[in-house]
């Protein structure tokens, strides 16, 4: 089972961007299709992004056009690009691992990324 490390959250202003890294052990990123979630205090996780091993992306409505997903099979670490943030922007985010195969789900331990007025 994959584990994984999210980096790179952190206070930044309206407008700014930052990039997420989810680096992972123990599985080769190829095996899975990797994602993003983000949740705020009291509110349920909701998907930002995903990517297919084979390169295939999906974002949330909320965040097309401002995000992107990719993978570095490389250096075994997904990103996410995160440009124009705006405050609701503001969340913990969470990287998670869904093998393609088993569906065994791994998940991050979130990093916050905090978007001042």
């Amino acid at each position: 089972q994959v584990q994984l490390v999210e980096s790179g959250g952190g206070l930044v202003q309206t407008g700014g961007s930052l990039r997420l890294s989810c680096a992972a052990s123990g599985s080769n990123l190829s095996r899975y299709v990797m994602c993003w979630y983000r949740q705020t205090p009291g509110n349920q996780r909701e998907l930002v992004a995903l990517i297919t091993p084979g390169g295939g992306t999906n974002y949330a409505y909320l965040v097309k056009g401002r995000f992107t997903i990719s993978n570095d099979n490389d250096k075994n670490t997904a990103y996410l690009q995160m440009n124009s943030l705006k405050p609701e922007d503001t969340a913990v985010y969470f990287c998670c691992g869904r093998h393609r195969i088993s569906g065994v789900e791994s998940w991050g331990q979130g990093t916050q990324v905090t978007v001042s007025s």
